[in-house]
């Protein structure tokens, strides 16, 4: 588990795409610019860019690779590039200029696999980005797993989305890469080979850290978070090692809830009625939590997209969560 040469390492940022997008001219300068200097970036468009270019020197490359998936993209990393570690970041996110130096320090224990850090929603983004973001990283929106949207202590972690992922080349090999059957999910696959497999640990590091432009609040965020649900009720099934908790089934629980809580409304049966001061406590804490997101940002308008985005990502998760319990087989 050795990097050479020791404490400089080559790293090879990997960002797939359908096509290169305004994301990715933003991202590009910004990788440009990291304080470390020993990378290359790969882009992986579906089919060649003409006329594309990007400044660096010949450290960016264009690399097409047919109309596949985002982790057959991501495989392709170990054809394309002898880097030591493989950085993977989603085309609509960019890092912070000491990005890699706070990544690469972990590598320094063997017994390191790969690190992630949180993905920030960024202060240019507008409104309905912004208010999903909040939806993410709230302590009712985004719970247990909000430091992957904000920055907060570091931890072991047995489960880390792509968006922000850096790992050793050979542990990436040994662990199979990522799972091209599911998308969203070929994480999930992997970070189990590298945990569990493997032996070794993932690490959160709150300075690994990345700005990235979410979904815009409610149609394109929500068939993001139901493809989510989708693909974790599934997960619950197959992965239940990192799938099987309680904190994914509370969605399903509060649309259940809230199913039940309905006949309430029209009955006196105190049976019925439990259902309907369940859903009334939650409707207390959302009202506490757009206060507290109006408070901090400074914004009502935020605070009430916030807790309407709450409200809708729990109910539609919780449906969808569901249907991938009862799926028999998800394919993407």
């Amino acid at each position: 588990m050795q990097l050479d040469p020791l404490r400089s390492p080559q790293v090879a940022i990997i960002i797939p795409v359908r096509k290169i997008n305004a994301y990715v001219r933003e991202s590009v300068p910004h990788i440009l610019n990291l304080n470390y200097g020993n990378f290359e970036v790969l882009i992986l468009p579906d089919a060649a860019e003409t006329g594309e270019f990007f400044p660096g020197g010949g450290r960016v490359k264009i690399l097409p690779t047919g109309a596949v998936g985002p982790a057959e993209k991501r495989d392709m990393a170990l054809r394309f590039s002898d880097a030591q570690v493989l950085a993977f970041l989603d085309d609509d996110a960019y890092p912070t200029a000491d990005w890699l130096d706070h990544a690469l320090l972990h590598f320094e224990d063997p017994g390191v696999g790969a690190v992630g850090g949180p993905a920030v929603t960024p202060v240019d983004d507008n409104l309905w980005q912004k208010a999903s973001g909040e939806v993410f990283s709230t302590w009712l929106g985004g719970g247990v797993f909000a430091y992957r949207y904000v920055p907060q202590r570091k931890r072991e972690v047995d489960d880390y989305p792509s968006v922000n992922f850096l790992i050793r080349r050979d542990v990436f090999e040994k662990a199979g890469g990522f799972d091209s059957t599911f998308w969203p999910g070929e994480d999930t696959k992997l970070c189990l080979a590298v945990t569990k497999e493997l032996g070794l640990k993932i690490i959160y590091d709150p300075n690994v850290f990345v700005w990235h432009h979410r979904r815009e609040l409610f149609l394109p965020h929500l068939r993001q978070i139901t493809n989510y649900a989708l693909h974790r009720g599934f997960f619950a099934k197959v992965y239940p090692d990192t799938s099987l908790r309680a904190s994914y089934f509370l969605p399903s629980a509060f649309t259940i809830t809230l199913l039940a809580a309905l006949p309430a409304v029209f009955s006196s049966s105190p049976l019925l009625r439990l259902p309907l001061m369940l859903v009334t406590a939650y409707g207390a804490l959302l009202i506490v939590s757009v206060a507290a997101v109006s408070a901090r940002t400074r914004s009502l308008a935020l605070g009430l997209l916030s807790g309407a985005g709450i409200f809708t990502t729990h109910f539609c998760y919780g449906l969808y969560f569901i249907k991938g319990l009862l799926t028999r087989r998800l394919v993407r």
